[in-house]
């Protein structure tokens, strides 16, 4: 079975002293390299690493610049950062760890030291990561629950704030829910729940978006950098898959098999005002409206 490697972000403006942490790290992590502030700050965004090594003298800005811009991301907020300097006053050590970092290395670096104390806080960040996991999913379906919901939508929302990107949703609703319940059962009825979050995440293969089970038989998609031709594309998609799921329904008033009814909307959260709320609040409006219209209809946001 393969394991997968651990991501380390080196952040260092000296490349002697990249190199010398490439030679020590290569061999059991991928490595990513970033020669100053705001390339770190872009390619954390971009692809969150395991842990980040933040050297402090940096050109364009300071590590511990670059270090409160992480925290105070959602994105980048809980990545471990090692702190590394040539200086070896307490004061420096001591500020970098007042701000939040794990720990704090003094050049030049000790191979088993590094080696040491970076498996340490990759270990813990691996059992935190699997009770966030754990806390974030849906027990029936197996996909993201509300609480997954939101903590991803939040951390895409940021990422669309920083690169000027476009953000879309898509709120479901199994049609005549209760009916099929009330009718076949709440055994049956989990079945079918399941049945159409699988449908889901096979029309969704980006790992920058999301699939969650938000509550009871309703469902949403993040669709990060995407427009609202693309999120309609993506309803479509979803609409037809589940149909040609055939999941019979013959207690249903409008059709004889599952339908959903689908609200969708997208937005530039730079261009516009208000929070991701606003943009969660559109959605579910629309798919009521698409539900008003005896369901199986998709219902987007105006401008489509």
């Amino acid at each position: 079975m393969t394991t997968t490697r651990a991501k380390i972000l080196i952040v260092d403006d000296d490349i002697t002293s990249v190199r010398m942490l490439d030679a020590i790290l290569r061999d059991k992590y991928d490595l990513i390299v970033a020669l100053n502030g705001e390339q770190a700050l872009r390619r954390a965004m971009l692809a969150p690493p395991d842990i980040i090594i933040l050297d402090i003298g940096l050109g364009d800005m300071d590590g511990y610049q670059v270090f409160q811009y992480l925290s105070g991301n959602e994105v980048t907020r809980d990545i471990p950062v090692i702190f590394v300097t040539a200086a070896t006053g307490e004061a420096e050590e001591k500020k970098g760890l007042e701000l939040g970092a794990v720990d704090y290395i003094v050049k030049p670096y000790r191979p088993a030291i590094i080696l040491a104390r970076i498996n340490n806080y990759l270990e813990l960040k691996h059992q935190r990561d699997q009770l966030h996991y754990l806390s974030s999913q849906d027990s029936l379906t197996g996909i993201a629950n509300k609480r997954g919901f939101e903590l991803f939508f939040e951390q895409a929302w940021q990422s669309a704030v920083r690169f000027d990107e476009k953000i879309a949703l898509v709120y479901m609703d199994i049609d005549h829910f209760k009916k099929y319940n009330d009718n076949y059962g709440h055994i049956a009825g989990n079945r079918c729940l399941k049945k159409v979050a699988h449908v889901l995440t096979d029309c969704l293969k980006r790992k920058t978006d999301l699939v969650a089970r938000y509550r009871d038989d309703e469902f949403v998609c993040v669709l990060s950098k995407t427009d609202l031709d693309g999120a309609l594309h993506v309803a479509k998609k979803i609409q037809a898959a589940v149909i040609a799921k055939a999941i019979s329904h013959l207690h249903a008033p409008t059709h004889d098999h599952i339908t959903l009814s689908f609200g969708v909307a997208a937005v530039n959260p730079v261009w516009e005002q208000g929070d991701a709320s606003v943009l969660l609040d559109v959605a579910v409006r629309l798919m009521y409206q698409a539900k008003a219209q005896d369901g199986n209809q998709i219902c987007p946001q105006d401008g489509a």
